[in-house]
């Protein structure tokens, strides 16, 4: 009985279509369709294919895929089915490519099956065919690290130097991936040393890339030149600093690479490191680039660093004696939209709080920037970051260049924020241009009353803009936060207009109509004789001969938002 089910399934085997009988061939072995051991199964099926070699049209009929009888016969591990399907298929076949470009003998390196490999070769099969991708069989052997398939393929013929994808060589791919048993098998065949790619690059410079010191020193013993650049002049230096192996680094300089070589760009390798983070790489270059060279390239390695968010190395560097104002060369400026011109303006436009410290404390000038370093913390709304710009001397009392206002630029990311408006006046803002109104009582033009013109807007007064139908609703908060600051003043008809309407109006008006206590009067005068600088240097303070809760009273603390990590934003606001 058991001998009659085996040939029924042996039959339905037969029956099917060839391709599918060998797609069914690792399911049976999976699920133990066949009675019997491991021998008897393969037996038994050897026995069928061989039946089906009569049905010779059979090995010529491809699936969907492009996938023939002799594709799937490579890709299994029995070799006996690979023998018997190559005898049956005509030679044409042998050579016939599937959708993606792969031969019998291309499956069967793809499979790293060796024996599969070997009978291929034996019987005339290419081995210096390329796949759709452009990859030869010694390629896709060195890709799955299959030693014994590279060795075969050359020993029967494939070309050592084939040029493959992007015009690398077996060579190029092998010191890509470390493989150095790989090099040296490939160098021992007659691999040229120091062939390009398409872009230039050698497998010496692919190795410093990926930081494989080992093949990279096998690969200079052999006489691979260091003065080789890639088509956009990078040197392999610049390759290893990015890469980050200072093993690679060190190895480089030892063998006389010239660290002061720039690519077109202008970068140097230690702008590479310092950009991509490596700091044990940076310490190997930091001394033997020269500063000449830097100052050539128009960027300081310190911009690298501070662009890259890496605080770490830019510590190193700043320690190493580079300068925190090396201003970006005009040339360098172009390539940036707002034409940046400080180390600074990198780390706080990342809103990199420690790179921006250790800048800052190096002394770093907070206003040497087109766009204000403090505008983009404003707009960023990053507390820590603004309050580290003011204490270090950033001038809240800057103006943009475009649609400026007759008041301080500042003012505008913070009408609805308390706590940055608080952190803006308490470092010395001019809240008196905000009530500096020509029309002080008369008519108002009403071109700006719906909303801003087509034109650029000039000197454009603060009752214009705090009276605008979207910002009038905050109009009486941030009027009674500013009257904290200034004595007596008056107001334009126009922005009387608004705060009438504000739930605020008695508190302002009570302010505006009565005298300021003394104690107001003093701390504002003590204010303005300090001036602006003083007042936001901590140790300055120290030296007044004053107790400290006038100190404190002097400094607005009790409105220091900020400092008090009240961040709630909601106005708080009581009578002075």
């Amino acid at each position: 009985m058991k001998k009659i089910n085996r040939w029924r399934k042996i039959r339905l085997l037969w029956e099917l279509p060839l391709i599918s009988a060998f797609n069914r061939w690792p399911l049976c072995e999976k699920f133990n369709i066949y009675s019997g051991g491991k021998d008897q199964q393969s037996k038994s099926f050897d026995e069928a294919l061989k039946k089906l070699v009569r049905h010779s049209s059979a090995f010529e009929e491809a699936d969907q895929q492009g996938w023939l009888p002799v594709h799937e016969a490579a890709a299994q591990l029995n070799k006996n089915i690979l023998e018997i399907t190559l005898r049956a298929s005509r030679d044409i076949t042998w050579e016939q490519t599937t959708l993606k470009g792969e031969t019998p003998l291309l499956v069967a390196v793809r499979r790293c099956f060796v024996e599969n490999v070997h009978f291929l070769l034996l019987n005339g099969c290419n081995p210096n065919v390329k796949n759709e991708e452009g990859d030869s069989p010694l390629v896709i052997a060195i890709k799955h690290d299959s030693y014994n398939i590279a060795s075969l393929l050359l020993r029967s013929g494939a070309r050592v130097n084939l040029r493959c994808v992007h015009e690398r060589t077996a060579l190029h791919e092998a010191a890509r991936l470390g493989r150095k048993d790989l090099v040296q098998l490939l160098l021992e065949s007659g691999a040229d040393p120091d062939p390009r790619s398409g872009y230039g690059l050698t497998p010496l410079a692919l190795a410093a890339q990926m930081g494989h010191t080992e093949i990279m020193e096998l690969l200079l013993q052999r006489g691979e030149t260091l003065l080789c650049r890639a088509k956009d002049c990078a040197s392999i230096l610049f390759e290893a600093a990015g890469g980050g192996n200072p093993d690679s680094v060190s190895l480089l300089l030892e063998y006389g690479a010239d660290a002061n070589v720039p690519k077109h760009s202008g970068h140097l390798p230690i702008h590479r490191a310092a950009y991509r983070g490596h700091y044990l790489a940076l310490k190997y270059l930091v001394p033997v680039t020269d500063f000449a060279a830097i100052k050539e390239s128009g960027i300081s390695p310190v911009h690298s660093a501070a662009a890259g968010a890496h605080p770490q190395c830019l510590e190193l560097l700043l320690q190493s004696g580079f300068d925190a104002n090396f201003m970006l060369a005009q040339r360098v400026r172009k390539g940036y939209d707002d034409h940046r011109k400080s180390a600074l303006y990198f780390a706080v436009s990342n809103g990199d709080i420690c790179s921006t410290q250790l800048l800052l404390n190096a002394g770093a000038l907070a206003n040497q920037d087109p766009i204000n370093c403090l505008q983009i913390a404003l707009r960023m709304g990053n507390y820590e970051l603004m309050n580290l710009l003011l204490r270090h001397g950033a001038n809240v009392n800057y103006f943009c260049r475009v649609n400026t206002t007759h008041f301080p630029s500042a003012l505008q990311y913070a009408l609805k924020d308390e706590v940055m408006l608080r952190m803006l006046l308490n470092y010395g803002y001019d809240v008196h241009r905000c009530f500096d109104c020509p029309r002080a009582s008369g008519s108002h033009s009403q071109y700006v009353t719906d909303g801003w013109t087509s034109t650029v807007i000039k000197d454009t007064m603060f009752c214009e803009v705090i009276t605008l139908s979207w910002l009038k609703h905050v109009s009486g908060k941030v009027v009674r936060v500013m009257l904290d600051y200034v004595d007596h003043i008056k107001i334009c008809c126009k922005l009387e207009a608004v705060l009438k309407e504000q739930e605020l109006w008695p508190d302002i008006n009570s302010i505006l109509t009565n005298p300021r206590s003394l104690k107001h009067l003093c701390r504002l005068k003590i204010r303005a004789c300090m001036g602006r600088l003083r007042l936001r240097c901590p140790v300055f303070m120290t030296f007044l001969p004053l107790p400290n809760c006038l100190k404190d009273y002097i400094l607005y603390k009790e409105y220091d938002l900020y400092g008090q990590e009240n961040f709630t934003g909601i106005y708080n606001l009581n009578c002075a």
